[in-house]
């Protein structure tokens, strides 16, 4: 999981003595990356290094390091036969047991990656967007749903910002830079207003909009007639959930909908991060925070 600075405050309010394990190298293949880490106390456990045997050793190594007050621990553990695992990689697993300075840097770290999470606009706050809304609520993305009727906006999760606005396209505008935009509203001629908004905008990873064939036919009618390169429309999800909705279940309920458009939603945004070079902060990087 990615955690959050509030679940890490959370947790280390009722596990003060707590362990943390890190990848701190990844040799071969492994289920998660260098960097990944999970907290674990006498008690309990948050994050994941990538589950299975490996992550069952790992904890219980943390624990007799509890037990004994240690300060930690360095393990080195191959990924095959001998732990049950058939990744057939190497990691290297760094347990440390985190004091105040320790917990300050790494919440500084985590709340540092959740600041630089990218930004998904959800316009219309109907069925599939709420439906959209709920799917990508967990996911490390800061969520806005956008719509005209402010009663439509409540009842959406905690994690998700809503805005209630009458001209939703001046939103697209101020949106911050490399967001994604999905249009879902009630009306057809306010999608295309939005659409033609977030085509312009060059840094735009993902532009979708909820439709049909017929829909796309006759937003390239207007957004040509408009002026606009019809070049532009290779950058629509026109439907949204593309190719897995056109050839997949052809099942038009909103909950699946909203999880085919928010795996393309994913897939788009993420891969942007990868072109920039762009790491989320799933973890410590290798002594950062714990001095080792």
């Amino acid at each position: 999981m990615t955690l959050s600075g509030q679940a890490l405050r959370a947790f280390l309010g009722a596990h003060p003595a707590t362990i943390v394990a890190e990848l701190s190298a990844v040799r071969g293949s492994s289920p998660r990356e260098t960097g990944a880490f999970m907290l674990i106390s006498a008690a309990g456990q948050i994050g994941t290094i990538g589950g299975g045997a490996l992550e069952y050793m790992v904890i219980d190594r943390a624990r007799q390091v509890l037990r004994a007050g240690g300060s930690g621990d360095d393990l080195d553990i191959p990924l095959g036969p001998e732990i049950g695992q058939c990744c057939g990689g190497r990691v290297d697993v760094s347990l440390r047991r985190l004091d105040e300075l320790a917990v300050a840097r790494l919440i500084g770290r985590i709340e540092a990656e959740v600041a630089a999470r990218p930004h998904v606009f959800l316009f219309g706050a109907g069925h599939v967007g709420r439906a959209l809304a709920h799917a990508l609520a967990p996911l490390p993305l800061h969520v806005h749903v956008v719509d005209t009727r402010p009663p439509e906006l409540s009842g959406l999760p905690d994690l998700v910002a809503t805005h209630a606005v009458p001209m939703p396209e001046a939103m697209v505008r101020r949106a911050p830079p490399g967001s994604s935009y999905a249009i879902l509203t009630h009306d057809h001629a306010l999608d295309f207003l939005i659409g033609a908004e977030a085509l312009q905008r060059r840094d735009a990873p993902y532009v979708g909009m909820v439709g049909s064939k017929t829909k796309r036919a006759r937003f390239q009618s207007w957004y040509a007639a408009e002026g606009h390169p019809v070049a532009e429309l290779a950058h629509l999800m026109l439907p949204i959930g593309g190719k897995a909705f056109v050839s997949g279940p052809g099942d038009k309920r909103p909950e699946v909908i909203a999880a085919l458009a928010a795996a393309e939603i994913l897939v788009h945004t993420l891969g942007r991060e990868v072109e920039l070079g762009i790491r989320p902060v799933t973890a410590l990087q290798s002594g950062a925070v714990v001095g080792h």
